[in-house]
């Protein structure tokens, strides 16, 4: 299948997220937000970055650029849309998803290995898990903290549409584990419709043998799903 990996300016996990993919046998492109999405495009992936610098706030701008439109109408229908990092605060300014990515509690940019619990393995993006797994895969982010309100995260805990939440090794979800501050270690949600996700770690930094760790595959071959 062909998965369009969307270029903004200051993406900087394109070319990562389309070796990744390709190493899963996709055929992945890179595709320049202005040139629009190509006809066959049958997954679109939103990659991790600093598109415009996060300027405003991250993925704001990216969010009102007119591929988003695209990607939305895609997204009705049914087309699978993952956001990473970047691509997630993106999936959410441009209301993919719902609630925020924002400031780290420690208003200090986090650069490391975590844990994640799968909360919820029937979805495409996790059924290569077993509910309760931990995976550990690299974030980097200044803003990465997830808030939503308490009724709409009730909501969202209600309709099983939680991914994952930062842990310890040994699967506790703890404040010490928690590396942003985000409201109930969210690390990862899906849109109104499971086809769409986005989730803060780098799956495409932990797919390769070479990277040391392979734990985020599972995640990409959600396009397969």
């Amino acid at each position: 299948m062909t998965i369009a990996v969307i270029q903004f300016g200051g993406s900087n996990c394109d070319r990562d997220s389309v070796q990744a993919l390709e190493s899963l046998g996709f055929d992945a492109e890179l595709v320049w937000h202005e040139d629009g999405l190509p006809d066959a495009v049958e997954g679109i992936m939103l990659p991790g970055g600093f598109s415009y610098g996060d300027y405003l706030r991250a993925g704001a701008m990216a969010a009102r650029s007119p591929i988003m439109q695209a990607v939305r109408d895609a997204a009705d229908e049914g087309i699978p849309v993952l956001g990473v990092c970047n691509g997630a605060q993106i999936g959410c300014e441009s209301s993919l998803t719902p609630g925020v990515f924002t400031t780290n509690e420690s208003a200090r940019f986090r650069c490391e290995h975590v844990h994640l619990r799968v909360e919820n393995a029937d979805t495409p993006w996790t059924n290569h898990y077993e509910e309760g797994d931990v995976v550990e895969l690299p974030i980097a982010h200044g803003e990465g903290r997830y808030e939503i309100t308490d009724e709409r995260l009730e909501e969202l805990e209600a309709e099983n549409r939680i991914l994952f939440r930062y842990c310890d090794a040994d699967g506790n979800v703890t404040p010490e584990a928690n590396p942003n501050g985000s409201k109930h270690a969210v690390a990862g949600i899906t849109g109104a419709g499971d086809h769409v996700a986005v989730m803060m770690p780098h799956p495409e930094r932990a797919s390769l043998e070479d990277l040391g760790r392979t734990d985020g595959q599972g995640a990409l071959e959600g396009f397969a799903e």
